[in-house]
């Protein structure tokens, strides 16, 4: 047996999301009928992480074992023209048979991209959130930073997710409690464009979670919530004191490290 690693990238529009879903389109499901068609065999591919319908991936990576023989460049090749065009493999190889996509990741990076034009141009239409308001980016890099550290993130997650996501983490023998890491929180500005960026890394993710930042950051750049508030809204765990849910057509996960 042989236990083969996926970077992957995708354009999440058309798709409910990575994980497997009985009557909807979903990444895991694609790549593992693809896989099934070439190999003769049913595998499973376990991705990272789970993301969103409508969530796009730059470096999404998952693992899946079986006992084919093809080389890895040939299978990638061979993936590649199966799959729809809104879904490509970067590379495949091989790694120990331990390995495993989603218990191994040590950090992922997200990055959440808003428009501030008066027009989107159609070619952005599916990979930004459209927003032709004025924001404060001083005010927005301020709450950003503040989220910098450990924190208990219920204020930031689904409010119909906390149930799943604790039976999650007691499964995995970790706190009940949805705290994380984030290793870095920050809004940058391309010189030249109306492209605001927020981009954050952590050793992991609730559900909805980087949205509901997103959300919340953007009314911070309107004045509604002063950037000191988020160290409040952290504290109180409810969900209600955070800013509305972004689109998901903004973000996209760009890196799992190992």
């Amino acid at each position: 047996m042989r236990n083969l690693c996926l970077t992957i990238a995708y354009d999440g529009t058309d798709f409910h999301g990575w994980q497997r879903q009985p009557h909807a389109p979903t990444i895991q499901d694609c790549i593992e009928q693809a896989l099934a068609r070439i190999l003769g065999e049913r595998v499973i591919v376990t991705g990272s992480g789970r993301t969103d319908a409508g969530v796009h991936a730059a470096g999404q990576v998952a693992n899946l074992k079986t006992a084919c023989r093809i080389p890895t460049e040939n299978l990638q090749r061979a993936l590649n023209s199966k799959l729809p065009k809104s879904v490509r493999i970067l590379k495949v190889q091989e790694m120990p048979f331990t390995f495993n996509a989603r218990y191994d990741a040590r950090s992922k990076t997200y990055r959440y991209r808003l428009l501030l034009a008066p027009v989107c141009p159609p070619p952005l239409v599916r990979f930004v959130h459209h927003y032709p308001w004025p924001l404060n980016l001083g005010r927005m890099t301020k709450a950003a930073a503040l989220l910098v550290g450990a924190h208990d993130f219920t204020s930031f997650i689904a409010a119909d997710a906390r149930q799943a996501e604790n039976r999650e983490k007691v499964s995995q023998k970790r706190s009940s409690r949805p705290v994380r890491t984030v290793l870095s929180s920050r809004i940058t500005w391309r010189p030249g464009t109306s492209l605001l960026v927020y981009e954050i890394r952590g050793d992991g993710f609730l559900h909805h979670m980087v949205r509901n930042i997103v959300g919340t950051l953007i009314e911070v750049g309107r004045g509604k919530i002063e950037p000191k508030q988020i160290l409040t809204i952290l504290a109180a765990r409810d969900r209600s004191l955070a800013g509305p849910t972004a689109p998901a057509c903004g973000l996209c996960l760009v890196k799992v490290e190992y």
